[in-house]
């Protein structure tokens, strides 16, 4: 019998993730940020809540937007820098940003300080959601288990 799980927990006591379902041409430019499933850990199925650790010179993920799910990011601590279609703004800690679904402000943090930055990263699981990559050959598109499947710009696939 497992013991069940209590609700309040400490971050530091999961284990920390660079994994990624991009694909494999573009999986080393995301290698150098950790996730904490915080959300998962607790079994929330509506939205996901993640910790990420951006080490200096790392990106949270390549620029994206997405059509039907929301993100919201609050800068627990360092300093980071966030790019948009807009251009580029110095976030710090306490500072928030978020993106509407739909909105196609393709966005990313990078980390060009000298120390680690922690992010606290919300979306939702809406199904179907689709994401644009507009500086990479990238697609992405949910199905109903909200699992993302790649592929090219043009629809074709990535090679594994």
């Amino acid at each position: 019998m497992t013991k069940p799980r209590l609700p309040a927990f400490d971050p530091a006591d999961l284990a920390e993730s660079n994994a990624t379902s991009y694909p494999a041409a573009f999986r080393a430019d995301n290698s150098k940020r950790w996730n904490r499933r915080l959300g998962d850990h607790v079994g929330l199925k509506n939205f996901g809540v993640n910790l990420t650790r951006i080490v200096p010179g790392a990106q949270s993920s390549a620029r994206h937007a997405h059509s039907r799910q929301d993100e919201f990011i609050w800068v627990v601590s360092g300093e980071v820098v966030l790019e948009t279609n807009e251009g580029q703004q110095t976030l710090r800690r306490g500072m928030c940003a978020g993106f509407p679904a739909g909105c196609g402000n393709a966005h990313r943090f990078v980390n060009k300080s000298a120390a680690d930055v922690l992010l606290l990263v919300v979306g939702d699981r809406t199904p179907f959601d689709e994401i644009d990559y507009p500086d990479i050959d990238n697609h992405a598109q949910a199905g109903a288990d909200g699992k993302y499947v790649f592929t090219r710009k043009d629809g074709t696939p990535h090679d594994a």
